[in-house]
């Protein structure tokens, strides 16, 4: 079964993501990196619910997946105000997720 693009898009900012934590210090790992590497499996797992659920239940689902994917978008502004981590490797990843806020946004128009 073919993953959505939306959903593909989503792991590959996982995956740029997880890089980017690798390099955080320590405390800041397992902190505010932990807390956002949640987020990003939480909308992750938001959009795989929203993509299976039936019709009258999807909006739910992507309501809570807009509501994680500004969560992270969030952290990971923290993340480069703080400079914690590569600026140029958060500002790629911080364009990802503006792609993936686009095409949130236009699943959800989409059911309305």
């Amino acid at each position: 079964m073919e993953d959505l693009p939306v959903i593909n898009r989503t792991y590959e900012a996982y995956k740029n993501l997880a890089a980017i934590l690798s390099t955080l210090p320590k405390q800041e790992r397992y902190s505010i990196g932990q807390s956002s590497e949640n987020s990003l499996l939480a909308l992750l797992e938001n959009l795989i619910m929203a993509k299976h659920a039936p019709k009258a239940q999807k909006s739910a689902f992507l309501i809570r997946a807009t509501a994680q994917h500004e969560i992270t978008v969030l952290k990971l502004r923290l993340i480069l105000e703080l400079k914690l981590a590569n600026e140029t490797n958060v500002l790629k990843l911080q364009a990802k997720l503006a792609e993936i806020g686009r095409m949130l946004g236009g699943w959800r128009k989409s059911l309305q």
